[in-house]
């Protein structure tokens, strides 16, 4: 592919812009990305920005909401369209009053709903081995379902050498 501005080069540079819904693409040489000053990116994303698009998962709304229902925080007063806006709480209870609809954002943003962190040097040991049964008690309830009951006697076995080895940490 050929430069879009020069037409003599090979085109190395790629830009794809999308404005009110309108996708443009250039594809140019390096020459001519420097001269059009092309490689200039508007950088001028805030964490709000982030997290509104995060939150805005293409879900359409009515045309017409009524407003009397929408959720707010009884302590602040802050509606959950205000905090999408912002990005920003209230008060600490506007965490239990939004709850819901923050755990698929968390999921989003860190992969996990909940907080698990490092794990100190003097209690690691019973903590991975606590952990690694929870994993394992996963994988064997998703053998179950599977009907896969030789692995999952296999992960069974596991389970059991691991708590055994955990009781025996404890005593």
């Amino acid at each position: 592919m050929h430069c879009d501005e020069c037409g003599k080069r090979p085109a190395t540079v790629h830009i794809t812009k999308i404005e009110n819904g309108k996708k443009t693409e250039r594809h140019l040489c390096e020459q001519c990305a420097v001269d059009n000053n092309a490689l200039s990116i508007n950088t001028t994303f805030s964490i709000n920005d982030i997290l509104t698009g995060l939150m805005n998962t293409g879900n359409v709304l009515p045309l017409k909401m009524d407003m009397s229902k929408e959720l707010k925080c009884e302590v602040c007063g802050l509606s959950y369209s205000r905090f999408k806006e912002t990005g920003r709480f209230g008060c600490s209870h506007c965490y239990e009053v939004f709850g819901d609809k923050l755990d698929p954002l968390f999921k989003k943003l860190h992969g996990n709903t909940g907080h698990i962190g490092k794990i100190p040097n003097r209690a690691g040991g019973r903590i991975k081995l606590a952990r690694e049964i929870d994993k394992l008690k996963q994988e064997l309830n998703a053998a179950i379902s599977s009907e896969e009951y030789e692995r999952a006697a296999e992960i069974r076995d596991r389970i059991r050498a691991l708590s055994s080895k955990e009781q025996g940490e404890l005593e």
